[in-house]
C-alpha cells in the first residue's frame, strides 16, 4: 500500500532521492507527490526548471513499467507524479478492510521496551485540570507508542512523602477535629486537599507553621509512630480518591505503581555511595550536593543538612529501580515544562553515576493549562478539580442529548453523556502541540461543531448512520473503484492512507496532537465528500456501493485514531 516507497524505488533508478524529499503538492491538480530538483540541477550545473523537464521526459518513457503511476509532469523546478487513482484507492481501502482495528499500527519498535510514567501526583490534594492534561498526554502517548510495536509499560509514581504532604497532615492535626471524608460527605482526596489549602491560609497569619511542617517531616523520616499513623490515614484517603478518578476517566490500568515513601531511603543510600566515590560532595552547611556549574547548571542539593531528602534523591534511585524492573530501552517522564531543569539535572546525574540507561531517559514536556480568568494555584484553591470538571461536562452533554432525542432511556442518556464528556476533555487537552500552554474552556470543548472531540465523534456517528440506512436499502459495499473520480473522493482516500505515517510520526516525535489534527482534517474531508457525493440517493448503484466502501473505511480510521487518544466512539449521537 505504501506508494511513497514504490515511488522512491522508481525514482532511485535515476537519481538518489530520500523519502524526506518527497512532498505532497498544494493542489491536487498538480499531482499526488513531488520532488524538488534544485540540488540535482546544481550538481549538473543546469537550470532546475530545465532539469525537471529532462526528468519528465526520462521518467515518462519508463512509466509503462509501473502499475501505480499514471503520468509524470514538470512544474517549474519540481517534478510531480500522478498516481493511478484506481490502484491507489483499491490498495488503501483493501488494506483498511484487511487490517481493521490494526490499521495504522506497525512493528517499528518491536525490539525495544518503553516505560512511560504519569501522572505522578502528590498525595496532598485531588487530581486537577493540570493532572488531567498529564493523564491525557501520557495515556495517549502510551497508546501511540504501543501501536508502533514497542513493548510498553504504563507506570505511576505517588509522591506520598515530603514537605507538601506534611503541610496537609499538620493542618488536619491542628484543625481536623477528628472529621473524616465520610462524616463530611466529601470525596476522600478532596477532603485531604481542603487541609492543604487551609495550611496555606493559616501560614499567611503564622509563618512559623513552615518550621512545624519541617519538624513533622523529620519525625516522619524517623518513623515516629504517631506521625506515621496520621500519614497512613491521610495517604489512604488521597490514594483511594485518585483510584476513583482513574476509573472515571477509563484509562488503562498502570502496570506498576511506585511510591516515594518506599524509594527515598534507597535514594539516600545511592547519594551517600556517590559521596564516597567523589561524584557528590558536602557543602559548608553539611548538605550533600553535586556541582554541575561546568555543565551549565547550578549546584544541586541531594540531601539536606538535616538528613532529609529532596525529590531528586528518590528520582535517582527510582530511575535505576525502574530499569531493574523493566530493562527499558527508553524511560519517558510525562511532566510539565516547568520541571525541564529538574530533568536535565537528573539525567546528567545519572550519567555521572555511570548508569548506561541514562541515555534512554526522556522528559516528555508539556505546557500549562490555564483557565479563561488566569492560572490555577493549588495552594490557594483556585483549581478545577478533575472530578468536578467531568461532572460538569456530563451535565452539559446530557442537556444536549435531551434536546436531540425524546425517547432515550435514562441509562442510555447517561452512557452517551459520559462518552461525549470524556471524549471532549481528552481530545481538547491533546489537540495542541504539547509544549504550548493552553487555556481550557469547558463550553468550547464540548461543542459538536469546531475542532473538538464531539465533532469527531459526531462524524463517526454520521458515517455509522449512513451504513445503517444503506443496509435498510439493501445497498452493499462495492469494489469497482474506477468509478471514484470526484475530487472530494480522491482527497478523502489520500487522507485515509495517511494514518500509518501519522501514527509513526507521532510516536517518534512524542506529538499526540498530530493524531488529533489528522482526525480533524479527515472529518472535514469526509463531510465535504458526503456533501458533494451522495450515496444512499445516488442513482448509479455501482458508484453508490463504491462510495459506501469509502464511508465504512472512514468509520474504521476515525475509530482507530480516537482509540489512540483514549476516546470512545458512539454509533448514535
Amino acid at each position: 500500500m505504501n506508494f511513497k516507497k514504490k515511488l522512491l524505488e522508481f525514482i532511485n533508478q535515476e537519481i538518489p532521492v530520500t523519502e524526506e524529499l518527497i512532498s505532497i503538492p498544494p493542489n491536487s491538480k498538480m499531482g499526488d507527490f513531488a520532488i524538488p530538483c534544485f540540488k540535482f540541477a546544481k550538481e549538473k550545473n543546469v537550470n532546475p526548471a530545465e532539469y525537471s523537464k529532462q526528468l519528465e521526459s526520462l521518467f515518462s518513457e519508463r512509466i509503462s513499467s509501473t502499475d501505480f503511476l499514471e503520468k509524470v509532469q514538470s512544474f517549474g523546478p519540481y517534478l510531480n507524479f500522478f498516481l493511478n487513482k484506481t490502484k491507489f484507492i483499491e490498495a488503501i481501502v483493501n488494506t483498511i478492510k484487511k487490517e481493521k482495528e490494526n490499521y495504522g499500527n506497525s512493528t517499528f519498535g518491536s525490539e525495544e521496551t518503553v516505560i512511560i510514567e504519569y501522572p505522578a501526583p502528590n498525595t496532598n490534594k485531588p487530581l486537577h485540570l493540570g493532572h488531567l492534561r498529564n493523564i491525557s498526554m501520557g495515556s495517549s502517548m502510551a497508546n501511540i507508542i504501543q501501536s508502533q510495536g514497542y513493548k510498553t509499560f504504563r507506570i505511576n509514581l505517588n509522591n506520598d512523602r515530603g514537605i507538601h504532604i506534611c503541610k496537609s497532615m499538620l493542618a488536619y492535626k491542628k484543625w481536623g477535629e477528628g472529621k473524616t471524608p465520610e462524616s463530611e460527605k466529601i470525596k476522600s482526596d478532596h477532603f485531604v486537599g481542603e487541609y492543604y489549602v487551609l495550611f496555606n491560609q493559616k501560614f499567611k497569619e503564622n509563618p512559623e507553621l513552615e518550621k512545624e511542617a519541617q519538624e513533622m517531616l523529620k519525625l516522619w523520616e524517623a518513623e515516629d509512630p504517631e506521625v506515621r499513623a496520621l500519614w497512613k490515614k491521610m495517604n489512604n484517603w488521597a490514594l483511594g480518591g485518585f483510584n476513583e478518578t482513574y476509573e472515571t476517566l477509563e484509562i488503562p490500568k498502570f502496570d506498576k505503581v511506585y511510591y516515594e515513601s518506599q524509594t527515598f531511603q534507597e535514594g539516600k543510600k545511592t547519594v551517600l555511595e556517590g559521596l564516597e566515590k567523589g561524584v557528590f560532595k558536602k557543602n559548608k552547611d553539611g548538605a550533600v550536593i553535586i556541582d554541575l556549574t561546568k555543565e551549565g547548571f547550578d549546584e544541586k542539593v541531594l540531601l539536606r543538612a538535616d538528613g532529609t531528602t529532596v525529590y531528586m534523591t528518590q528520582d535517582i534511585h527510582l530511575a535505576k529501580l525502574k530499569h531493574d524492573d523493566f530493562s527499558y530501552t527508553k524511560s519517558v517522564y510525562v511532566v510539565g515544562s516547568e520541571q525541564q531543569y529538574h530533568f536535565n539535572v537528573l539525567f546528567k546525574i545519572l550519567e555521572k553515576l555511570g548508569y548506561d540507561f541514562a541515555k534512554g531517559c526522556y522528559h516528555f514536556s508539556y505546557g500549562l493549562v490555564n483557565l479563561p480568568d488566569g492560572r490555577m494555584k493549588s495552594r490557594e484553591g483556585t483549581v478545577v478539580d478533575t472530578d468536578d470538571l467531568i461532572k460538569e461536562l456530563k451535565e452539559i452533554s446530557k442537556k444536549e442529548i435531551e434536546k436531540r432525542y425524546d425517547h432515550l432511556s435514562e441509562e442510555e442518556i447517561t452512557h452517551r453523556a459520559k462518552v461525549i464528556a470524556l471524549g471532549a476533555v481528552k481530545f481538547y487537552l491533546v489537540a495542541n502541540d504539547p509544549i504550548k500552554d493552553i487555556t481550557f474552556n469547558p463550553e468550547e470543548s464540548i461543542s459538536f461543531e469546531g475542532d473538538t472531540g464531539p465533532y469527531i465523534q459526531y462524524t463517526y456517528a454520521r458515517a455509522s448512520s449512513i451504513m445503517r440506512k444503506a443496509k435498510e436499502n439493501n445497498l452493499e459495499e462495492g469494489k469497482d473503484f474506477s468509478v471514484l473520480v470526484h475530487e472530494k473522493e480522491i482527497e478523502l482516500v489520500k487522507l485515509l492512507g495517511e494514518l500509518p505515517d501519522k501514527s509513526l510520526n507521532a510516536c517518534k516525535n512524542y506529538k499526540p496532537h498530530l493524531i488529533a489534527q489528522y482526525l480533524l482534517a479527515l472529518c472535514r474531508s469526509f463531510n465535504e465528500f458526503y456533501h458533494a457525493c451522495g450515496c444512499i440517493n445516488e442513482d448509479d448503484k455501482i458508484v453508490a456501493s463504491s462510495r459506501l466502501t469509502l464511508i465504512n473505511g472512514t468509520r474504521q480510521v476515525i475509530k482507530n485514531g480516537l482509540k489512540l487518544l483514549g476516546v470512545e466512539t458512539l454509533e448514535q449521537m
